[in-house]
């Protein structure tokens, strides 16, 4: 194998290229998480307005 006796640069050395910085990447998933959750909660609220009301139990005694 021949040798070459090229220097890396910096930017060549990079072992990624340049994307999205992470915390960009931690705010929109934490916003989308916010998001989910604000609708797990009005779903729920949903569901518990169409629930049937009980009544309260019966105070009769029994008769012998």
């Amino acid at each position: 194998m021949p040798e070459t006796n090229r220097k890396t640069t910096p930017q060549d050395a990079r072992q990624g290229r340049r994307g999205f910085p992470v915390l960009m990447v931690l705010v929109c998933g934490l916003l989308l998480a916010a998001l989910v959750w604000w609708g797990v909660e009005v779903y729920g609220l949903m569901l518990d307005d169409q629930q049937a009301i009980e009544l309260p139990a019966a105070q009769d005694e029994p008769t012998s």
